[in-house]
């Protein structure tokens, strides 16, 4: 724990999950459902997401919303019945993308807030993650995975547990990892993002980078997520296979 900080408990830490996407890629299912509430494994996708976050300590999650939004909301309401507060931020008359969407959120969040992507399913150990985090003076960490472009094409320069450079648009041999999808940022990092005007957290996170303020936590477990139709499978069979063994072990 450094000086000067307090140390903050996993449940005190809200985490913005940012659905507010359109879903191109899932259509035509998508066409009149958010992404958030397609069925996977016989229950929306958000459900499963919500049912980790509160096995793994997060106790408050706010959820940026765009595209069909109004439905997840009237879906989970508060929360109560998933055993974990839920809050709401919305786009607005225009889609603010990741980073827009995340400055909208500020009000929401506390000193520290992790950060999920809306279609990512990420069965890994926060608290072990928040700890490292807090041994840290930076302002962001991202979780990061070798990769070698097996799941997509890898995008991080990780080395010595730091993101020394991460982009989506610019790919080097040195690019052996790949953002995992879960990070965590202090309120000066959101704060760097534009407000009220669309932007992407890619740029956020490379500047980061850039600067020095990005550390990287490496995990070792693959992510699923449903932003397209073979990882949507792919996720199915993992979360069914899940839900088996679960059943066979009560």
């Amino acid at each position: 724990m450094l000086a000067g900080r307090r140390h903050l408990d996993i449940a005190e830490v809200p985490l913005a999950l940012l659905a507010g996407g359109l879903a191109t890629r899932l259509r035509p299912i998508t066409a009149t459902i958010p992404k958030s509430l397609v069925e996977v494994a016989g229950r929306p996708f958000i459900e499963h997401q919500l049912a980790l976050l509160r096995r793994n300590g997060i106790r408050r999650v706010v959820l940026c919303l765009g595209h069909l939004g109004e439905q997840v909301r009237d879906r989970l309401g508060d929360g109560s019945a998933q055993g974990i507060e839920l809050q709401y931020s919305f786009d607005g008359p225009r889609l603010l993308g990741t980073g827009g969407a995340l400055r909208r959120a500020v009000p929401l969040l506390g000193e520290v807030a992790w950060v999920l992507y809306g279609d990512s399913y990420l069965d890994i150990d926060y608290r072990a993650v928040l700890a490292d985090f807090q041994r840290r003076s930076d302002v962001a960490l991202m979780t990061v995975m070798r990769n070698d472009d097996r799941w997509d094409l890898s995008n991080v320069i990780f080395r010595d547990g730091r993101v020394i450079q991460y982009s989506k648009r610019v790919h080097s041999r040195e690019m052996t990892h790949i953002d995992y999808g879960l990070s965590l940022l202090r309120r000066e990092a959101i704060a760097q993002l534009p407000s009220d005007a669309p932007s992407d957290l890619v740029d956020l996170y490379g500047s980061l980078a850039d600067a020095g303020q990005m550390a990287g936590y490496e995990v070792a477990k693959r992510f699923y997520e449903i932003g397209s139709p073979q990882g949507l499978a792919d996720t199915d069979s993992y979360l069914n296979a899940q839900s088996h063994i679960g059943q066979s072990s009560h």
